[in-house]
């Protein structure tokens, strides 16, 4: 395995926890610590930016996770070339081959384009992954200060499956900071409301992706950006269907109906300072669009609120927080509106699917237990990505939230790894794309005709539909059986039969007449 989160279970022992060091052997040649013997790397100090981060954390001093991980060990495996792990025994993402000079690049595509064979293998992956130990991992299930038990000798780790260790990672990235006598302060969050969101939750599912894969697997999105009311990824071949038993529970006839919850006991984390450990609770609870009192949250985002985000420039706004305007990163988290201004009321993009699904998926500490989360944040890194592509824009280097500064250590990754190194286009750094068509800007509202044949011009067409009219050399796709094109006075017209309405289909401005170039067997041109 690779870097993955807390620690592995070869540094979980009493001698290596006193020790400060976290140096495995790869192989079973004496001192062959982190592979140095095949010149894989090497055990080397470990560094923590000291940058200084905001003002939203006034406890310092007092969380296990500040300058991480430099509480638990000192000293770790630095991997030379292409070689990644926690004792350099993996190839880096993107890698492959006995070298790891073999270059990967892997495709994930929309969950609903998957074939039905492909479905299943999607869900029996992630099912073997619930049920699995994870082979190399242990979560600690207490504070440092107690890491060692009551007597000074007994190490606090709980074993995990592969996909609780996904869940556990991202409840120990947004929980409380515990002040001891039953205090615990809320104002931190690790991986959310601050500019690592996107490159915590990217790392997230490389780690994931890397525990569950085999040569052909990859991590499909759910494209959740549909402006419907409905969970279209909500079917038994996929993420469950509505049980038809309770309204808030997933259908027998799906194996998530199986699966339990992990990290729930928030209350005794927050007031007895325990952690989460590999105890399970109750079942996955999701009711799409069934929350009455939020009606601003029983709809999805639209094509166009994608569009609107990804034209947002500046990567991140101070204070770089979850009220930053003109901010991408606070748009696609969606505490912005789609086109970036900031207002308290609006919940959009991310967050708004998220809430959409009214239950576990709802919950920060407990979303990652309901499946659909992987498939939401794949999509979510995937607008990172393709805002990538568009924009060079500066990560900040101090002042943001604790563990949001680009150079700091993501919590709780292990090895550790920056913002940095994943604040970079996916298919030349990290093995992956997407394959995805992004909605434009601008779409044309639905409206129809009053009755009998009408000559309407492309600049009436478009103040009908709110737009300005100066659109030179638009091209409009109409439905072809109700449109009939002729030139009059170089003024191009329709024809609009009586009936017909002009659909709310995308166009570019930068490529007017794209479709209707290349485009002539469409059904709509």
């Amino acid at each position: 395995r690779s870097e993955v989160s807390q620690f592995p279970r070869e540094c979980a022992g009493l001698e290596v926890l006193q020790s400060g060091q976290c140096c495995p052997a790869l192989t079973a040649e004496p001192g062959d610590r982190c592979g140095s013997s095949l010149g894989r790397g090497s055990c080397a100090d470990l560094r923590a930016d000291p940058a200084p981060h905001g003002p939203q954390y006034p406890h310092d001093g007092e969380d296990d996770r500040e300058r991480w991980p430099l509480r638990f060990f000192n000293r770790t495996c630095r991997c030379a070339a292409n070689y990644q792990g926690y004792k350099c025994g993996q190839c880096r993402f993107g890698w492959a081959g006995a070298d790891c000079q073999q270059p990967v690049l892997r495709v994930r595509r929309d969950v609903l384009s998957l074939s039905t064979s492909q479905r299943a293998r999607l869900v029996r992956a992630l099912h073997l992954a619930k049920t699995t130990p994870h082979p190399d991992m242990v979560v600690a299930t207490r504070h440092y200060a107690d890491i060692l038990g009551s007597d000074g000798r007994s190490p606090q780790f709980d074993n995990v499956s592969i996909y609780n260790l996904f869940v556990w990672t991202h409840y120990y990235s947004v929980s409380r900071t515990y002040l001891g006598d039953g205090r615990s302060f809320g104002g931190v969050d690790f991986s959310h409301e601050g500019p690592a969101f996107l490159t915590w939750h990217r790392f997230h599912l490389l780690q994931l992706e890397r525990d569950m894969q085999d040569p052909l697997f990859t991590l499909p999105y759910w494209n959740f950006a549909t402006g419907s009311n409905t969970c279209d990824v909500c079917t038994d071949d996929l993420m469950g269907a509505r049980s038809n038993f309770d309204s808030v529970l997933i259908s027998p006839n799906s194996v998530f109906s199986e699966w339990r919850n992990l990290c729930e006991s928030i209350e005794d984390y927050n007031t007895l300072g325990t952690i989460c450990n590999g105890t399970e609770g109750g079942p996955i609870q999701r009711n799409p669009g069934g929350n009455v009192a939020r009606p601003a949250v029983q709809r999805l985002p639209s094509p166009e609120d994608v569009a609107q985000c990804l034209d947002v420039s500046p990567y991140d706004t101070p204070p770089f927080f979850s009220n930053s305007s003109d901010s991408f990163r606070n748009t696609v988290e969606g505490y912005n509106d789609p086109a970036g201004k900031y207002d308290p009321a609006v919940r959009s993009l991310h967050n708004l699917a998220h809430l959409f699904l009214n239950g576990t998926g709802g919950q920060t500490h407990l979303s990652p237990n309901d499946p659909i989360f992987v498939l939401l944040h794949t999509f979510t890194d995937a607008i990172f990505d393709e805002w990538l592509k568009r924009n060079a824009s500066v990560f900040p280097f101090e002042n943001a939230p604790i563990g949001h500064n680009r150079g700091y250590n993501i919590v709780p990754f292990w090895p550790p790894i920056t913002n940095a190194e994943m604040f970079k286009p996916a298919a030349e750094n990290f093995g992956y794309t997407y394959e995805v068509q992004w909605p434009s800007k601008f779409t044309l509202n639905v409206f129809i005709l009053p009755l009998g044949k009408q000559k309407v011009s492309i600049e009436s067409i478009a103040l009908s539909a709110g737009l300005a009219p100066s659109i030179d050399g638009l091209k409009l796709i109409l439905n072809k059986v109700c449109v009939e094109e002729e030139q009059l006075g170089g003024l191009e017209l329709f024809k609009i039969h009586s009936t017909c309405a002009i659909h709310s289909l995308p166009y570019s401005l930068e490529h007017p007449r794209a479709s209707a170039q290349e485009n002539k067997d469409d059904p709509y041109f």
